[in-house]
């Protein structure tokens, strides 16, 4: 297996100049494309993590046939329950990872539909409206 890498943050598109309405669109975008990204991390070291537990239970079981003193098989056994425990529980983070990741694209769609008709007509010499104004 592989090293374990440190997490390489990605740089945000700096926005000067543009609206505030695209802005917020291209940070929602980024944060959901980040959350997926994340998920599948989360879920290569979920899987690798519950190999690690299943081979550690193995080894608890040839320590035990090989007659060693029981504590070695204890101590085994501590450590294969503990890596199940934290493959499970990067499981449910991952799975909460994934619902953000979605909340984030929902917010921006509910963004887009909210905000984008008063971005449509941003550039037009009359005054824009207030926001609100355009939703039915």
């Amino acid at each position: 297996m592989s090293e374990l890498m440190p997490y390489q943050s990605r740089p945000v598109a700096n926005l000067i100049g543009e609206n505030r309405f695209k802005a917020v669109q291209h940070k929602l975008k980024t944060l959901a494309k980040a959350l997926d990204s994340a998920v599948a991390d989360l879920a290569a070291v979920q899987v690798r993590m519950k190999h690690y537990a299943n081979r550690s239970e193995t080894l608890a079981r040839h320590i035990d046939d090989a007659d060693l003193d029981p504590k070695f098989v204890a101590m085994q056994d501590v450590v294969s329950v503990a890596l199940g425990g934290a493959s499970q529980e990067l499981f449910r983070l991952q799975q909460m990872v994934s619902d953000l990741s979605n909340s984030a694209e929902s917010a921006r769609a509910g963004h887009a539909r909210m905000y984008g008709p008063l971005d449509e007509v941003r550039d037009r010499p009359e005054k824009t409206p207030k926001a609100g104004f355009l939703i039915r």
